[in-house]
C-alpha cells in the first residue's frame, strides 16, 4: 500500500497551500521559531540530523518550513518541519525558509503526527500517546481519528492498548529491544509483575511474537490452576467468600484475599508496582482522592 493512500488525507490536505511548490517564503530567523507544542516525536537520531545539517550547509533547505503566528514578540510556532529547523541549527544558520499560515491547535497535532508517521520516525510508544493526546484533547472517537488521519480503527486501538503495559516494558518498546508484535500478548496478563518477568523472557531467548503469545497462554493458564487452586481450598471452608474472592480478583485484575474474622473480617488487595497501585486507586476512586 503507498504512503500516500495509507495516510488517506496527508499534510497535503490539511494545509495544501501552504505546501505547494507556489507558496510565498520567508526567510524567518531560527530564534523566533518556537517548537511545536503537539510534537508527538520525542526522540531524534542525531546521526540523521548530522547528515541532513551536511546536506544543508551544501545545498541550503530545500523544502520550506511552515510556521503559525506565536501571537508573542513576533513569534511563531513551527508547524511543520522541525527535523530541519534542528539541522539548521546544527549547521550554523540563523534563517530559515518558512511559509507563514494561521493554524489552529487541532491541525497542528493532526499535522505533527501525520508528517511523523509519513517518515515513519514515530516509535511505538510516541505513535500510540499521540493516538491518545488526539483523542483526549479533542474528543475524537477512535473511529473520526482513524478516519482523518487514514488509519484503521482496529490499528489505532491496538497502540493505544500498548500504554497499559508496565512503564519498563514501555520503554524497551520505545528503544527497539521489543517489538509490538511480541509485547501484545503480554496484554492479557493481568498481573504487572508476570507480564514484565514474560517481557525479559522474552528479550533473553528472542522469542518470536507467535511464541509469546504461546508463552502469554501458558502463563495465564497456569496463574489460573493457581487461582483456582486457591479459591478451591477458600471454598472448603466458606463457599461463598470464595466465590466473592474470585469475582474482586477477577475485578481489579489482580490478587485478593478476603479473610472472615471472629467479628467481620479484612479484604486484602495486592499490587505489584506504583503503576499498578496507581490503576487500582483510579478502579477504586474514579472521582480522585
Amino acid at each position: 500500500m503507498s504512503e500516500k493512500r495509507r495516510l488517506g488525507r496527508g499534510l497535503g490536505a490539511l494545509i495544501p497551500d501552504a505546501l505547494a511548490s507556489s507558496a510565498e517564503t520567508s526567510e524567518i530567523k531560527l530564534d523566533l521559531i518556537k517548537p511545536n507544542p503537539f510534537q508527538p516525536r520525542r526522540t531524534f537520531n542525531d546521526e540523521k540530523l548530522k547528515e541532513l545539517a551536511s546536506s544543508i550547509k551544501e545545498h541550503g533547505v530545500l523544502q520550506a518550513v511552515v510556521v503559525s503566528p506565536g501571537g508573542e514578540d513576533n513569534q511563531y510556532i513551527l508547524v511543520a518541519g522541525e527535523r530541519r529547523c534542528r539541522a539548521a541549527r546544527i549547521a550554523g544558520l540563523e534563517t530559515v525558509p518558512a511559509v507563514v499560515r494561521a493554524i489552529d491547535k487541532n491541525t497542528m497535532l493532526e499535522i505533527a503526527l501525520i508528517e511523523n508517521l509519513q517518515r515513519e520516525d514515530l516509535n511505538p510508544v510516541e505513535e500510540a500517546l499521540a493516538y491518545k493526546k488526539l483523542m483526549q484533547d479533542f474528543n475524537y472517537t477512535q473511529e473520526e481519528l482513524a478516519r482523518r488521519i487514514g488509519r484503521s480503527r482496529p490499528s489505532i486501538a491496538n497502540s493505544i492498548r500498548l500504554l497499559a503495559l508496565p512503564d519498563s516494558i514501555l520503554s524497551s518498546l520505545a528503544e527497539g529491544s521489543l517489538t509490538p508484535g511480541q509485547v501484545r500478548p503480554l496484554l492479557a496478563i493481568n498481573d504487572p509483575e508476570l507480564q514484565e518477568r514474560a517481557a525479559r523472557q522474552i528479550v533473553d531467548e528472542g522469542l518470536s511474537s507467535r511464541e509469546a503469545e504461546k508463552m502469554a497462554t501458558t502463563i495465564n493458564t497456569e496463574k489460573g490452576k493457581v487461582e483456582k487452586k486457591e479459591a478451591q481450598t477458600e471454598a472448603v471452608q466458606d463457599p461463598l467468600s470464595a466465590e466473592l474472592q474470585l469475582q474482586i480478583q477477577r475485578s481489579l485484575g489482580t490478587k485478593v484475599k478476603l479473610r472472615k474474622g471472629k467479628n467481620g473480617g479484612t479484604i486484602e488487595i495486592y499490587y505489584y508496582s506504583d503503576d499498578d497501585l496507581e490503576r487500582l486507586i483510579a478502579k477504586l476512586l474514579p472521582e480522585g482522592i
